[in-house]
């Protein structure tokens, strides 16, 4: 368990900046490491090559949308209990064992295309030598290995990693020279056509991660944050965590908007185009720099996502957990050996590798997040688990709006995201 800091000596060297570092922060990069994966790169460059700066407010929003949630989690983990503490209260054991492994066949979906995505940028970065398929079955037993190193480890990995992305990405949006009056316009809310409103709902609801609201409300115990004093630092965890996050969507939106929608690319392929284009108008530099970036953010995605169940299904059975057990290495080591046959998915049902990043994410759109955002609602307006901090009329409107979103988007793409599944893809 992490020792929270006040404050540090200078004189006690770089060691001591970066204990007092992590000790106030680093939480909230690893929710950030969640939900930034290839899906969240593919949606950020189509917003640009199609639309320019015009929907970078939706970054704004979404940024916002994944602060309240994610506060929302940590609170319920502060003063009442974890997520599926509060399941397994409401629903019995047997109930809430059966939704956790509902929803825990979502995050290993997730975990599938995750791994096809890490291949398959691998393979194009060192010129297709190598196929995707194994490289997917690399990066999961990868993955096994920095998931079960324990939460501090994973921690300060997955906060290098965001912070690397933040840079990388940041110089080439800044190689592209944008107009900075422009950029400062696409912040002013607007929606350039109607198609615009599905890249909106896209940067709104990758951003709210549903995997991470079951993580935040156990994870604030590991990392030492177990009392009323210890919100502030939760929020400035949050804010920071998702500022890096929303800059580096940011970087993207206007890298794709400066550099390749006026070389005449308005359509990209998968998530891994913008990175081939940009080597034909900046240099192969970009284009190494773009999928190195794009790699790191679908892996860094697969660890806390195969958490999410390792937590669930255990604690669900009335078992608690922490990093450190057997149970929870068990569950997170299936999960992830699962997520690493990905190549027999595209071989049996036919999906290709950009059809799994768009239709999994989008089935745990229809499936888990409805679910998961009606019970953290549920949660933090229990008086049973929260007391005397359950949510405020206020905080209501603003957490059910995180509700109705969800909602909307499972009512309006259910029908047409399980057809691409059982279907052959896109």
């Amino acid at each position: 368990m992490a020792q929270r800091t006040s404050t540090h000596n200078d004189s006690d060297g770089p060691l001591s900046v970066l204990t007092d570092f992590f000790a106030r922060y680093g939480l909230a990069f690893v929710m950030v490491a969640s939900y930034f994966g290839s899906g969240s790169v593919f949606i950020a460059s189509s917003a640009g090559v199609q639309y320019g700066y015009a929907l970078l407010w939706a970054i704004g929003g979404a940024v916002l949308l994944g602060f309240m949630a994610q506060d929302m989690s940590a609170r319920l983990g502060i003063f009442g209990d974890s997520l599926t503490d509060f399941m397994r209260r409401k629903l019995g054991r047997g109930g809430a064992t059966a939704l956790a492994v509902l929803l825990s066949v979502g995050c290993v979906a997730w975990g599938l295309e995750l791994t096809a995505a890490v291949g398959k940028g691998i393979s194009l970065l060192f010129g297709g030598v190598v196929g995707w398929m194994p490289l997917a079955v690399v990066t999961a037993l990868l993955a096994m290995v920095v998931g079960i190193l324990g939460y501090s480890y994973v921690e300060r990995i997955m906060t290098g990693m965001m912070l690397g992305l933040l840079v990388a990405y940041l110089v080439v949006a800044t190689a592209a020279t944008p107009d900075l009056g422009d950029i400062a316009a696409g912040f002013v809310p607007g929606v350039p056509e109607a198609g615009a409103v599905t890249l909106v709902v896209g940067i709104l609801g990758t951003t709210a991660l549903w995997p991470n609201f079951f993580l935040e409300a156990t994870l604030v115990e590991e990392k030492g944050w177990n009392s009323a004093s210890d919100l502030s630092d939760i929020r400035q965890d949050l804010g920071v965590g998702y500022m890096v996050g929303g800059l580096t969507t940011v970087a993207i939106v206007v890298a794709a908007a400066a550099i390749l929608r006026p070389a005449g690319i308005t359509q990209l392929d998968n998530f891994l185009t913008p990175g081939l284009a940009l080597a034909d108008i900046l240099g192969e530099w970009a284009m190494v720099l773009f999928i190195v970036g794009a790699v790191a953010a679908a892996f860094n995605s697969i660890i806390p996502i195969l958490w999410a169940p390792a937590y669930m299904i255990p604690k669900a059975m009335g078992i608690d957990v922490t990093s450190e057990d057997r149970t929870f290495r068990l569950v997170y080591v299936v999960g992830v050996a699962i997520s690493g046959l990905s190549p027999l998915v595209h071989i049996f049902f036919g999906l290709s590798v950009v059809d799994m990043i768009i239709l999994f994410p989008a089935y745990n759109g229809v499936v888990g997040l409805p679910i998961t955002a009606a019970l953290l609602l549920w949660a933090v307006n229990d008086s049973e688990t929260m007391g005397e901090y359950t949510n405020g009329w206020k905080l209501n409107v603003l957490n059910s709006a995180l509700v109705v979103l969800a909602l909307y988007l499972a009512v309006s793409s259910a029908e047409g995201v399980f057809a691409a599944i059982f279907g052959g893809g896109l």
